[in-house]
């Protein structure tokens, strides 16, 4: 099968000494949703302009439907859209006279241009507002326009750098709703990177997160959360008489966390916001073992709740920066 997108050993090197990416291996398969999370700095931004040829690697290849980014850049370029987390559009003119422009830039000819325009702003939902100022519009009709832009040219791949940022729940509803209905319609694969957690466990198909340059785990949304145990124990502590300790972890003592990792059953720990998530099999189980381990080491217990793992767990697992971990994966 021709992937949408593939990269592999994909390497890339600031100044001679900075690793931005250490390695990428990723496929991306047609049509499909793709979502790429990582911490600030991990290379997202980065593995994005290589794939769209706007860097290149330091080494290792990258190809679109088989085209080489580098060695096929301008042939690339026909075939994708690409919307930049930075504004991207005028707002002293009108929205379709901002498409007009792109159309323009993108080679649309003209005896095409009017419908392209017209299938844009009704994909993007914006046809009752393309006579208006730019400067009128919301943030979120702002970056409906943005990305109607770089649908003039109906791409086979859509890259969107953090397309819905900034943006309240409605409009990022809004965005991702229209954009559903022009991949469905188009068979376009989507490419996006993402800070939040919930757009990319609802709208994605594939998820892959990226950590100081590396892909450090990927799958499906469903996998992703499995992969943690099928359960989190959620541990809050009190601090009245609680003890801060040097690696952050206010009122977990170093001698609880070794107690904790030490039980058999326990998949993962991670410290977070001053809390303590255990991942386990079963619970219900478990639970009364990890209190009996936590209070013989002096941990002062306030809450305890119990939740199924969510994206923002997976996260943390892997991309976090504080992890004391059995394995899972």
């Amino acid at each position: 099968m021709a992937f949408a997108i593939e990269a592999r050993r994909l390497k890339k090197v600031y100044d001679g000494r900075t690793k931005a990416l250490d390695g990428v291996d990723l496929q991306v398969s047609p049509s499909e949703v793709f979502a790429l999370l990582g911490p600030n700095g991990s290379g997202k931004t980065t593995l994005m302009r290589i794939l769209t040829t706007q860097f290149g690697p330091t080494s290792g290849e990258a190809r679109n439907f088989g085209l080489d980014v580098v060695k096929s850049g301008r042939e690339v370029r026909r075939m994708i859209g690409y919307v930049p987390q930075e504004t991207s559009v005028w707002a002293d003119i009108s929205g379709f006279e901002n498409l007009l422009i792109y159309s323009k830039i993108y080679g649309v000819p003209s005896s095409r241009r009017r419908k392209n325009i017209q299938d844009a702003l009704s994909s993007m939902g914006l046809d009752e507002v393309a006579t208006r100022m730019v400067k009128t519009y919301s943030g979120g009709m702002v970056r409906r326009l943005e990305i109607a832009c770089a649908l003039l040219v109906k791409p086979k791949i859509l890259f969107l750098d953090e397309p819905t940022i900034g943006l309240d729940p409605s409009a990022r509803k809004a965005v991702w709703e229209n954009l559903t209905t022009f991949k469905k319609e188009y068979g376009t694969t989507v490419f996006f990177n993402t800070h939040y957690m919930d757009e990319a466990d609802l709208y994605s198909d594939e998820i892959a997160i990226i950590d100081r340059g590396k892909i450090v785990k990927s799958g499906t949304p469903s996998e992703l959360k499995h992969s943690l145990g099928s359960e989190i124990l959620r541990f809050h502590f009190n601090f009245n008489h609680a003890n801060s300790n040097h690696d952050g972890s206010d009122g977990i003592g170093e001698g609880a966390l070794v107690a904790v990792k030490s039980l058999g059953f326990v998949r993962d720990a991670v410290i977070s916001d001053s809390m303590l998530d255990v991942f386990v099999e079963d619970g219900e189980t478990a639970l009364p073992k990890i209190v009996e381990a936590l209070i013989t080491e002096g941990a002062s217990i306030e809450r305890i709740s119990a939740a199924r793992p969510t994206l923002d767990d997976v996260f943390l697992r892997y991309a976090g920066n504080i992890s004391f971990g059995r394995g899972g994966g």
